[in-house]
């Protein structure tokens, strides 16, 4: 069974320009969480709840700052890799409008995969 969480919006201090990491901008997570059968059970305890995933996504970003959204990514594929029963975690970072860096996109993005435990 795969579990998402689209467009998890965070506010981060990251990036390699120094004025990016002073100032700060949201950047956006989409995670896929590949889980077994057990939430069929209808029970959240069963589950991986959602609110928790995205208090660890919220624990990394403050936890540090990141210059490449790459490490960012990684380190969160990590921690919910760590932290719940999955059996892979897909982690895509996306940095929106990434024009101080020059780029004329609307957003620039890294994924990481992940085992679980």
């Amino acid at each position: 069974m795969i579990v998402e969480l689209e467009g998890l919006e965070i506010f981060g201090r990251h990036g390699v320009l120094e004025d990016e990491r002073r100032d700060g901008r949201n950047f956006f997570y989409d995670i896929s969480l590949q889980v077994s059968d057990a939430a069929l059970s209808d029970r959240l305890e069963d589950a991986v709840d959602y609110r928790d995933v995205a208090a660890c996504v919220q624990e990394v970003s403050d936890g540090r700052q990141f210059q490449l959204i790459e490490a960012l990514a990684g380190a969160v594929a990590d921690a919910i890799a760590e932290r719940f029963p999955v059996e892979h975690v897909r982690v895509r970072v996306r940095k929106p409008d990434p024009r101080p860096a020059g780029l004329p996109v609307a957003y620039s993005a890294a994924i990481a995969e992940r085992a679980g435990a």
